[in-house]
């Protein structure tokens, strides 16, 4: 066995004997897998569902060009970190969690805040609330997995 393979069935142990169950690993990947899902599904609208997409950030006050392509990008990049498997708290895969996390949360404020700010019906708030749920959902399983800092 690998030295790698020893930290990481060590980390495991610590995990499940400090946070309890398999219900927590479960919800975890549940909840993150369709925050996932529905963030890729959303990067690939705006990236490649071009005409549609443009109408759509510009009906919200947002450039059309640029803004939606650095935006799709930066969720693909966030769904890979948030999919990296996890590994001790504190080291640079976790610090790049927290900011995926970040990242979201900014991304999915600032949905509602523009639906709300156009006017928008209620119904259009209905995809970045109910995305919002997820990822709330997806960042308190991850963070109930973390070791306590003693």
């Amino acid at each position: 066995m690998k030295a790698s393979d020893s930290i990481m069935n060590s980390y495991a142990m610590q995990v499940s004997e400090k946070r309890g169950s398999r219900a927590l690993v479960a919800g975890f990947w549940i909840f993150t897998a369709l925050f996932c899902l529905e963030m890729i599904f959303t990067a690939y609208y705006e990236l490649l569902v071009l005409p549609q997409a443009a109408q759509a950030f510009t009906r919200l006050g947002f450039p059309a060009a640029s803004f939606r392509v650095e935006l799709s990008w930066a969720k693909v990049a966030g769904v890979a970190a948030l999919l990296r498997p996890m590994v001790p708290a504190r080291g640079v895969i976790y610090v790049i969690k927290e900011w995926a996390y970040a990242g979201f949360a900014i991304n999915l404020i600032s949905a509602l805040i523009a639906h709300l700010s156009i006017g928008d019906r209620p119904q259009a708030l209905a995809p970045s609330a109910i995305t919002s749920v997820l990822w709330a959902l997806s960042y308190f399983f991850w963070r109930r997995l973390q070791p306590r800092s003693s």
